[in-house]
Formats: C-alpha cells, structure tokens, sequence
C-alpha cells in the first residue's frame, strides 16, 4: 500500500459537482492498494498515519499527531499511485490491485480508522473524484509498505 499523507487545514471531495467528504483540520490520505496487499499492510498503514507526529505542538514542533489533535481523516482512493514509469512514457499499472481487491481493502482501511478517529470521512471507489485539498505548511509525507 501506498499513502500521500498531507496535513490539512481542511480539505473536500466531489463526485458529480456533489460534495460526498469533507474535513477540518488532520489529514487528507490518496491510498494505492497494490495486488500483494493484505489487511496486515492496511492495519499497518493506518496505525502510523493516526500516529504520525506532524502537527505542531505549542513551540511550533511537529511533535503531535491526529489522534493528539483530535483531528479528522479523509481517504481518498488512488490507484495510480502504483504507477511504474520506468519504461516508455505511459505508466504500468500492472502492480495495482483488481478493483475488487483493492475496494476490500479500501473500505477495511476506513473502517479501521473509524474504529479510532472521531471524524473520517472518504471519497468513492473507482469514481471520477474532485479533491480540494488545503495543504497547511505544506506537510506532505509518502508512506510504503513495502519499504
């Protein structure tokens, strides 16, 4: 699994100019699930992004997570990040999971999150989505399971 993980001062997502998500402060999450990934890459996943120290604490140091801030998530499903680009000029996706699979695992990841953020909200599987995103600092971290 692949997550951009971006700190936000809020951020939405529209499908069909209707808004379906949308959040204040904590994190907006563009997920790639790969065809290997299980929910042990999920869990995984999801713990340290809640956890993550990136949030200022009251000297201004990223020292606090979302879960200090109380803050809230939305998940955005992204396929493409599994993109490899190593050959030619059109990306491979060759590395995503199925849609079947990579849905399963989406909806899993979510579920997860919610059992321990107040607020998550998501974007819609394999939907054609608009993401408003308003980065605060910016804060964008890359995270892989398979590193």
């Amino acid at each position: 699994m692949i997550a951009v993980v971006q700190r936000v001062s809020s951020s939405s997502v529209k499908v069909q100019d209707e808004i379906i998500g949308k959040i204040g402060k904590g994190l907006n999450v563009l997920l790639g699930v790969a065809k290997e990934d299980t929910e042990k890459e999920a869990d995984w996943l999801i713990n340290k992004i809640i956890n993550l120290r990136i949030f200022e604490d009251i000297d201004g140091k990223m020292n606090l997570s979302l879960l200090d801030i109380q803050g809230d998530l939305l998940v955005i499903s992204q396929f493409t990040l599994l993109a490899n680009t190593k050959k030619g000029k059109r990306p491979s996706f060759e590395r995503a999971g199925d849609p079947s699979h990579a849905e399963k695992l989406y909806k899993y990841f979510i579920d997860i999150a919610k059992k321990e953020v107040s607020k998550v909200e998501h974007g819609s599987f394999g939907a054609d989505m608009k993401v408003d995103i308003q980065n605060d600092g910016p804060v964008t971290i890359i995270l892989n399971t398979d590193d």
